[in-house]
């Protein structure tokens, strides 16, 4: 099944909300030792970069601001290497890059950042 680019970006969108609204509030440590939100946090993130794969080389090349390249990579490394998660790095990424990814993905879906 081939979607339209605005149907990846959505489905990005969806992850970027959960992943911001079940980290609000919450630390590290709690997120560490919590393994349901661990795997949930690390299926998010997956989908997201699965997603930025489906998008068209044309579409990303259009729009450099967002950091595809690294996203997909991201992607590659939670599937490939799930037996060494880096659950730190999970988090890092959720707190500091993914309210980012959310504004240039609501931003290119024409909604307000």
């Amino acid at each position: 099944m081939s979607f339209e680019p605005r149907e990846y970006l959505r489905h990005i969108l969806v992850e970027t909300e959960f992943l911001i609204e079940y980290s609000q509030g919450l630390t590290f440590d709690r997120f560490d030792a919590d393994e349901t939100l661990r795997r949930a946090f690390v299926r998010s993130l997956e989908v997201i970069g699965e997603a930025v794969k489906k998008l068209p080389m044309g579409f990303r090349a259009q729009h450099p601001e967002v950091e595809w390249r690294l996203i997909a990579r991201m992607r590659d490394r939670l599937i490939h290497g799930y037996f060494g998660v880096d659950y730190q790095l999970v988090w890092d990424v959720v707190q500091e890059k993914v309210p980012e990814l959310q504004r240039h993905v609501r931003c290119l879906l024409g909604l307000p950042a």
